[in-house]
């Protein structure tokens, strides 16, 4: 008999990196406002690298997927990378209507 917190359970909880990957990538799909988006976005997928690591360890231990972790990793490096370079725009070009 399976504990009530089975391995399915375990390996579903595991599995918020893509999600949290997703949401930094998705959030620049959805939302036309794209000062407000670097700003959620970035934590989102500072957060995603962060779990992305957590299982990645993990998954040598068999309570995560690998393939899951990279892509998690690789979806918040994208949203990290895409926010970062959108702030960095924005304080070279100090004419947008944006910071005035």
């Amino acid at each position: 008999m399976d504990p009530v917190g089975g391995a399915g359970e375990a390996q579903q909880k595991a599995a918020v990196a893509v999600w949290f990957g997703g949401a930094s990538v998705g959030c620049w799909f959805c939302c036309p406002f794209w000062a407000l988006v670097s700003c959620g976005a970035l934590p989102l997928a500072l957060i995603g690298l962060v779990r992305s690591w957590v299982e990645y360890r993990a998954s040598g231990a068999g309570r995560a997927s690998r393939r899951r972790a990279v892509a998690g990793g690789g979806l918040s490096l994208l949203g990290a990378t895409a926010a970062i370079a959108y702030l960095v725009f924005l304080a070279r070009h100090p004419e947008l209507p944006v910071q005035g």
